[in-house]
């Protein structure tokens, strides 16, 4: 039996992996939570490939420069490979004993006691969840002393059942983040599907404009010079509109980038890309601020998206500014421009909303705020704040 305060610490590492909808958090907290619960000093979660290797593999206890000296991820062998091609857990006193032991890295952390539990989803093996080195409770007076190089504890029968209960739930939470982030690819191919739509549309009329307004120059070039003039005036008009338009789907089509390089990366890349495209300056600057689940990313990037859109568009501005920064538990973004500015009264009420409710809706979806400053000639502030990060 789990003491009772066993089971309120077993309750929070349930709903603490309920919560997360991305895969890597998930992974990340289960592993976590295991090593919490079963006081173990080393915990592992592997995910793997067809391929004989591991498509995602999240450690705890082990820091960062130890981790890039251990090297390559594992393979599946040995002991792992029992763990997730026969699907059976694996307690064992010291795992270097074992037959199928083949080994570690010399910069790997020295291990003895092993615990290891597939994660499964009926017949389908989602992963080995495995923890080396239970920490011993304290000894009482009378208790043999361990010999040399031999440690005094090890995993128990309840140690095993305990984490066969959270690999079930583990199951759960990670097929259910899985099929969170399916779901999240399908929204974005129809976001691509709508961006391309709404650029055939807007690209294509600008240019029948641009084809017409041409076509009258062309006429009135002998006859009437001065008129040619302005319709030529009107072709550069015309094109620079649908430059714009480009740029625009362009920079919209592009969240993808946040899958590889981040939303800082990502927010850098495209405030230099605009202050290469446009006459205005625009750009960057971050403090202290790191990856951020994904879906408040995606988020953070849209709202950016929209507010440089508005500034450079709309309120001709000279210089934009883009900001990420920390604020307590909280990460904030803020767009600030020194354009034409507006009043938010006058524009709600007017039905223009400059984006500004696509903006709050984004915002409100991932449990952010925004907020939106603007006077008439004296530019605009767009600020949104999502907890976490």
């Amino acid at each position: 039996m789990v003491p009772r305060s066993g089971l309120a610490a077993v309750s929070a590492a349930l709903l603490a992996m309920n919560r997360r909808l991305e895969v890597r958090d998930v992974l990340q907290t289960i592993v976590a939570s295991a090593r919490d619960l079963l006081d173990a000093e080393y915990a592992a979660l592997g995910v793997p490939d067809d391929q004989g290797g591991f498509a995602q593999f999240v450690v705890a206890g082990v820091s960062e420069e130890e981790w890039k000296a251990i090297g390559p991820l594992p393979r599946q062998h040995g002991i792992l490979a029992a763990m997730l091609h026969e699907a059976t857990p694996q307690r064992l006193a010291d795992v270097r004993k074992d037959p199928r032991f083949g080994g570690w890295p010399s910069a790997h952390p020295m291990m003895s006691d092993f615990l290891g539990m597939p994660i499964a989803d009926g017949e389908q093996v989602l992963g080995a969840l495995f923890l080396a080195n239970k920490r011993c409770d304290p000894a009482p007076h009378e208790q043999r002393r361990p010999a040399s190089g031999e440690r005094g504890c090890a995993f128990t029968e309840d140690d095993e059942e305990l984490l066969r209960l959270l690999a079930q739930h583990a199951a759960i939470a990670l097929t259910n983040a899985r099929l969170y982030e399916r779901s999240r690819e399908l929204t974005i191919a129809e976001e691509r599907t709508r961006i391309g739509h709404e650029l055939h549309d807007a690209v294509a009329q600008k240019l029948f404009s641009l084809r017409l307004t041409a076509q009258a120059a062309t006429a009135l070039v002998d006859r009437d010079p001065a008129r040619a003039k302005a319709e030529l005036h009107e072709v550069a008009r015309l094109s620079g509109e649908a430059a714009d338009e480009l740029r625009a789907a362009v920079i919209e089509m592009r969240p993808a980038a946040l899958d590889e390089d981040g939303l800082v990366a990502t927010l850098r890349t495209q405030a230099q890309v605009l202050d290469r495209a446009h006459s205005a300056e625009v750009d960057f600057e971050c403090d202290g601020v790191r990856a951020l689940p994904a879906a408040q990313e995606e988020a953070l990037l849209r709202v950016a998206q929209e507010a440089l859109h508005n500034a450079l568009r709309h309120a001709d501005a000279s210089h934009v500014r883009v900001a990420l920064t920390r604020r307590g538990p909280s990460v904030v973004l803020r767009v600030t421009d020194d354009g034409a500015g507006f009043d938010p009264g006058a524009v709600r009420s007017a039905g223009r909303h400059l984006g500004l409710v696509s903006m709050r809706d984004r915002a409100s979806g991932v449990g952010g705020t925004l907020t939106v400053q603007s006077e008439p000639g004296k530019g605009t502030v767009v600020e949104m704040e999502v907890p976490g990060g």
